[in-house]
């Protein structure tokens, strides 16, 4: 998954997109180190927060929208 790289790219902390997705930074961590893998819901609302598709952010396409 493209979390790390897109919420690095945006300059935004592990706590401000827990924050901003109302999720916990934990679980963020945990995402970004394939420690654990989102729901569809949650992975809709990562991909809507970035405006990239669910695809892109799963790295099933290079192309973002």
């Amino acid at each position: 998954m493209r979390l790390r790289e897109l919420r690095k790219a945006k300059h935004i902390s592990q706590l401000k997109l827990a924050i901003d997705l109302n999720m916990n930074q934990n679980t963020i961590s945990r995402y970004e180190n394939s420690e654990r893998e989102p729901g569809i819901n949650e992975l809709i609302k990562i991909a809507d927060y970035f405006n990239v598709s669910v695809d892109y952010l799963l790295g099933r396409s290079d192309q973002s929208r």
